[in-house]
């Protein structure tokens, strides 16, 4: 009985080692084949990632000869292909575009009209893609018009009206992301005059997205109103757009510092076109909640707002808050006369 132990024990052991050898082989040979398969894979010489197609434009300065990546992108999006396929390609054609300019450049007019095609597409992902790439070739000079052609198609449901495709979307689809999409193209765009009923339409869409609490769609949005500020026959049309009760928060000072500022040149904009002659000559009627009203009526509270941005943080903000109170003091015919500014009565002065 005493002598069996020893020997099971012994017998245990010898078990024991058979087993750690024969699954450290089995682990050796598994890292062997990792790295043979390591070894044997070759990875594609290209793909459409940033490093790679930055490649090909170096590759292009240095040979002189086009890398051919944009061109397969494009024939690839002709053939059908899934949703998310068809995204896919058109995210790595904006890449290119931007990557490869020189070969950006010799693409026709056959290839803007094919990616504005997929503005129809009933993905939303595919249509923001091609916002994103309609913009990266309309940095190119050449496209610029065409483009802009491409988006006023002949046909629309008013009467002697063009119809921008890219106003469409922003005012029938509520997503951010296509919102920020569609605001950067027109914001890269001039925009027709013909297009001015139709962004007359889009406006309480565009205070809307200026109201919204993402940031980049608000920078978007009021850098379009900016510009549209500037036309003399929209003018009115954006002062007596309805806005919320709290659009003033706009101007806190704990907004982000890039919007603060697009926010403030829009109100000066708003403060010298509505100071000017040719709008005073017109007695005009403001809605109760309009933007005019908000800015610059009698119960607007802009004037606490302002003085507070005038100790911004941030120097441009401060700069641009104090030229909003200069134009708000000062009709801008008036501006070469200071004398008539300091007597007039201030828009500060109220109790």
């Amino acid at each position: 009985m005493g002598k069996s132990v020893p020997q099971d024990l012994g017998q245990l052991d010898i078990r024991k080692s058979v087993v750690g050898l024969a699954m450290g082989a089995g682990a050796i040979y598994l890292l062997y084949k990792a790295i043979k398969t390591g070894i044997k894979y070759q990875p594609p010489l290209c793909s459409t990632s940033p490093i790679c197609i930055a490649r090909l434009a170096i590759e292009r300065e240095r040979h002189g000869r086009d890398s051919g990546e944009l061109r397969r992108l494009l024939n690839s999006l002709e053939c059908k292909q899934d949703e998310y396929t068809r995204s896919m390609i058109l995210h790595s054609i904006t890449r290119c575009v931007y990557l490869l300019e020189a070969e950006a450049s010799a693409c026709t007019t056959d290839d803007i009209m094919l990616v504005g095609s997929m503005l129809d597409d009933k993905d939303n992902s595919v249509r923001i893609q091609a916002l994103n790439t309609l913009k990266a070739f309309s940095g190119i000079r050449k496209f610029r018009l065409k483009i802009q052609i491409l988006l006023s198609p002949p046909y629309s449901p008013h009467p002697k009206e063009h119809s921008i495709k890219v106003l469409e979307l922003i005012s029938t689809i509520w997503d951010s992301e296509l919102h920020i999409a569609s605001l950067r193209l027109l914001n890269n765009l001039p925009l027709p005059d013909f297009a001015h009923p139709q962004l007359r339409r889009v406006m309480p869409a565009l205070m809307e997205i200026l109201q919204s609490n993402y940031i980049l769609a608000q920078v978007q949005a009021i850098r379009l109103l900016s510009s549209l500020a500037q036309k003399n026959d929209l003018l009115y049309d954006i002062l007596n757009c309805q806005v919320h009760s709290n659009f003033l928060n706009l101007f806190q000072a704990t907004q982000p510092g890039s919007l603060l500022f697009e926010v403030l040149l829009f109100a000066e904009r708003l403060s010298e076109g509505r100071n000017t002659s040719h709008y005073r000559a017109v007695k005009w009627h403001y809605n109760e909640k309009s933007l005019h009203e908000a800015l610059f009526g009698d119960e607007s509270r802009l004037a606490d707002r302002l003085l507070a941005l005038v100790i911004h943080p941030e120097e441009e903000v401060q700069i641009q808050a104090c030229k909003v109170i200069v134009s708000l003091q000062c009709p801008q015919d008036m501006q070469v006369r200071p004398s008539f500014c300091q007597a007039s009565h201030s828009y500060f002065d109220r109790e």
